[in-house]
């Protein structure tokens, strides 16, 4: 995982802003990647439920192959910006751009064949499916020999989820689920993984091994945008953060910057 220095310069700059009170909107120059070719892009998003406005203009980039985190309290956006991103909702204003393309109004299954994975928050495997159908459902975009090449990376990953293959998903694990919502996530060879609060109801020790499965998935080169309550691990793996509060961005800087954020530090990652 590399850093451009550039890039932290910049972010820098938003933080000092938000360090004084005020809230700063990162754009994504201020925090793109590496010469601007970002792999993804937000652009001045509004999303909407109904009338309650839950972004209110975010903008912000992910790198190729960058790992970025988005940290926040519940019901900041974070959720809401990955839904905007995958289809499952609508930007009422602004864009999603996805390899240059603008995706905003393309549909949710169109997004996972172009190489948009999503592993929500609360898993949501089918439990009644074997852990294998669950898999194999992952890759619905994709022809039967892909599945079968795919099945055996999933397997090297998550080697519980080959001991468990003939299972019924709902008997599995909290761990367990959560690995098998990541490789089905896999299975359709996503550009870019959209992971929802992984390590969320885990014991520590598994909350390491997944935090660690997730390193080696973006080391193999896939580009991942993180959602996650457990900041202090999310900094860890991530090169880049985002933190939202109350649908805006009020921060955007290295992952190792945020770490050593006073403020961040108080509000995030548990400290007095």
């Amino acid at each position: 995982m590399t850093t451009d220095a550039t890039q932290t310069t910049d972010a820098t700059q938003t933080t000092d802003t938000a360090a004084t009170g005020t809230t700063a909107q990162a754009t994504p120059t201020q925090a793109g990647d590496a010469g601007g070719q970002a792999l993804l892009r937000l652009e001045n998003v509004h999303t909407y439920y109904g009338h309650i406005h839950a972004l209110k203009g975010i903008s912000l980039t992910v790198g190729r192959q960058e790992i970025v985190t988005l940290i926040g309290s519940n019901g900041a956006g974070k959720t809401t910006t990955l839904k905007t991103i995958s289809g499952l909702l609508r930007a009422r204003v602004g864009s999603v751009v996805f390899d240059g393309d603008d995706i905003s109004t393309v549909s949710a299954h169109e997004l996972v064949a172009r190489g948009i994975g999503h592993a929500p928050e609360g898993r949501r495997i089918f439990s009644r499916l074997t852990v294998l159908e669950n898999l194999q459902m992952g890759g619905f975009t994709r022809n039967s020999s892909e599945i079968r090449e795919d099945l055996g990376r999933v397997m090297e990953l998550f080697p519980r989820l080959k001991e468990r293959q003939h299972q019924k998903g709902g008997t599995l694990s909290g761990g367990e689920q959560q690995m098998l919502a990541i490789g089905r996530a896999l299975m359709s060879r996503p550009r870019v993984l959209l992971l929802d609060e992984p390590s969320l109801g885990l014991a520590p020790i598994l909350v390491q091994q997944i935090f660690s499965i997730i390193a080696e998935i973006n080391q193999q080169g896939t580009t991942i945008l993180l959602v996650e309550q457990n900041a202090l691990q999310a900094l860890k793996v991530a090169n880049r953060g985002y933190v939202l509060q109350t649908g805006n961005i009020i921060l955007a800087d290295t992952a190792a910057n945020l770490a050593a954020n006073e403020q961040v530090r108080q509000a995030y990652l548990g400290e007095i």
